[in-house]
């Protein structure tokens, strides 16, 4: 009886255990959701100098004087371009009196521009309201000789430039000059660097609306090579450089604005047949 007594008891306190090990045991937590892991963030794709408008510091003044012009509406050739350009108002005076004056022309060059300094002004003002019947665009080799940009760059900012002006004068004419040769010698890393945007660049042209023409032989001796006669600093051009680059793009203007020109030089008194 003892023995059976003894295995209810133990029976009964393994029952209670059992009900209280039920009762303080907690069901598993459910596991926490796995979340995507963050995306690695990709770096940012470098910004092309050329093609990311900039402003010129020292320039608001020259820049404001140019949207003056273009709201004003009455220009009908205008040049854009950075010193060289500009120029025409110092050592190319004279040249510009006589072969641009009479046409009601515009200077909108601004020395030390670059591609992107071109850029911001037509983003800003520039040519707004103005729609000229030609644009004579020489830009590209500051951006040889500050930082020495690629080639493709350097091409890339000047066809934003054209893309620009295309949209704010569809009816205007462009015409693209290759950028000026540069430097005394002809293997030089900044000409050739020069002639290589050149490379690009001519293929811009649709001989539609957009024009190309490379002058650089105008400004060359019988030799080959550029003189201080021409280009002193071996950059800029002296009244005999303007006298050449006019002359070099004279019969490109004419055709491009519309001018009537003779079909063929009338003969002098002495160059005429004797009568029979």
């Amino acid at each position: 009886m003892k023995t059976a007594r003894t295995l209810v008891v133990a029976a009964g306190t393994f029952a209670l255990s059992l009900s209280a090990l039920a009762q303080n045991t907690k069901p598993a937590d459910k596991p926490a959701d796995k979340k995507d892991p963050a995306p690695v963030k990709q770096p940012e794709k470098a910004q092309v100098k050329a093609t990311t408008p900039e402003f010129h510091e020292g320039t608001q003044k020259r820049h404001e004087h140019f949207n003056e012009i273009s709201k004003e509406g009455k220009a009908k050739l205008v040049f854009v371009g950075d010193s060289i350009t500009e120029a025409w108002e110092g050592p190319g005076r004279e040249v510009w009196e006589k072969f641009y004056a009479k046409r009601n022309a515009a200077n909108f060059g601004i020395s030390g521009d670059r591609t992107e300094h071109v850029l911001w002004r037509l983003d800003h003002g520039n040519f707004d309201g103005l729609s000229p019947d030609l644009v004579v665009i020489m830009i590209g080799t500051n951006n040889t000789g500050h930082r020495q940009d690629k080639a493709e760059d350097t091409a890339a900012g000047i066809e934003a430039i054209i893309d620009r002006i295309e949209k704010k004068c569809p009816k205007s004419k462009v015409l693209l000059l290759g950028v000026f040769p540069r430097s005394e010698t002809a293997d030089h890393p900044l000409r050739t660097l020069n002639i290589a945007i050149n490379d690009i660049i001519k293929g811009f042209a649709d001989s539609k609306r957009v024009f190309y023409k490379d002058i650089s032989s105008a400004f060359f001796n019988d030799k080959g090579e550029l003189t201080k006669d021409i280009m002193p600093d071996y950059l800029h051009l002296t009244p005999e450089g303007y006298k050449r680059w006019a002359e070099a793009i004279e019969g490109d203007i004419a055709t491009l604005l519309g001018e009537k020109q003779d079909a063929a030089p009338k003969p002098d008194k002495a160059d005429k047949p004797a009568k029979k």
